[in-house]
């Protein structure tokens, strides 16, 4: 059993569909998905964790691709926006993941996967100080879970994609795009499957010797 939060969107949407072919039961968590929720609400949140138990028993896999990118800026900052992005992109990671720990723990297998962003490294706008603020506290708690549930056979990792065409990025202009793709190792447009199929690799029985780590999936901008 595999829960995507996000599912409703193009990336996550790319990865229920990659997740669902490799032969796992998909459940969406999203405000359009299989379970309805608000994953800035800490209660929607907990009640989707324990729906999805009562009616599943288990969840082998999590995969958090939601993100909130309402704009936040320095000088203009509005704190309720800011701690509403952090709900939605920090938050609902962390609440789901001591959700479904538990049960990954008592079966010794588990799979976590977070949705981050090459902007942690190459930020672009001021005003997606909330975002990128939010990808970096993610991309933290992903290696500090590494650290504790390694031992119970629980893998943590995150997967940073490039700017990629989906609807989230459809108010960057196309310079933007050939922009960002000029300086890529690979001269390509960046798809929302290239993100599924890392995904769906790290959820398999393949990335068992592969946790805390961040694998960055931007055609080559960022050689790390």
């Amino acid at each position: 059993m595999a829960v995507v939060t996000g599912g409703a969107g193009a990336i996550g949407g790319a990865i229920v569909r990659e997740l669902a072919d490799r032969g796992h039961r998909v459940v969406v968590v999203d405000r359009a998905g299989d379970i309805s929720c608000d994953l800035g609400s800490e209660q929607q949140v907990r009640t989707a964790a324990a729906e999805i138990l009562a009616e599943y028993g288990r969840v082998d896999v999590l995969v958090h691709a939601a993100a909130a990118t309402d704009l936040v800026e320095l000088d203009s900052l509005d704190l309720s926006v800011w701690r509403r992005v952090q709900a939605v992109n920090v938050e609902s990671a962390l609440l789901l993941s001591q959700a479904f720990v538990p049960g990954m723990r008592e079966r010794h297998f588990g799979r976590i996967v977070f949705v981050t962003s090459d902007t942690i490294w190459k930020p672009p706008s001021p005003d997606l100080l909330g975002y990128i603020a939010s990808k970096g506290a993610l991309t933290a708690l992903a290696r500090s879970l590494a650290t504790s549930l390694g031992s119970n056979g629980v893998t943590v990792t995150t997967v940073a994609p490039g700017l990629t065409r989906t609807g989230a990025t459809a108010y960057q202009p196309d310079e933007a795009f050939a922009a960002a793709q000029a300086t890529q190792a690979l001269p390509r447009p960046l798809t929302p499957h290239d993100v599924a199929a890392t995904v769906g690799f790290l959820a398999s029985d393949a990335a068992e010797a592969l946790t805390g780590q961040v694998l960055v999936v931007d055609g080559g901008t960022l050689l790390r």
